[in-house]
């Protein structure tokens, strides 16, 4: 389980959190939220992974999330880059119960 940074939320963040899904053969439960510009200043995040997807709390050595392209059923992950061609390397996970949060209309709630 590993949900997103508080940097994220509605109420105490900047709202870029979108959603949560469950993956399909792990039955862990991940958050995802929008990508930030700074994500895109290494060479082999793919243009069309516009989430990051939360896999840990973040702290001084990991940034807590992966660069990834989350769709219904199934999402693309950044989860290294090769040694010799620098070019990503990507994992395909299934999941399920992909849900998009709802936006508050007042503070209160956290996600």
């Amino acid at each position: 389980m590993a949900f997103a940074d508080s940097s994220t939320c509605f109420n105490v963040g900047d709202s870029s959190i979108i959603g949560g899904f469950t993956g399909a053969r792990s039955g862990k439960f991940f958050e995802f939220s929008s990508a930030k510009d700074e994500d895109y200043a290494f060479g082999c995040v793919p243009s069309d992974f516009i989430h990051r997807v939360w896999v840990t709390n973040a702290w001084t050595m990991d940034r807590g999330y992966r660069m990834a392209k989350v769709l219904k059923t199934v999402v693309y992950i950044l989860v290294d880059e090769d040694e010799m061609s620098g070019a990503p390397i990507i994992e395909k996970w299934s999941i399920k119960g992909h849900t998009e949060y709802e936006r508050p209309v007042g503070k209160g709630l956290y996600r």
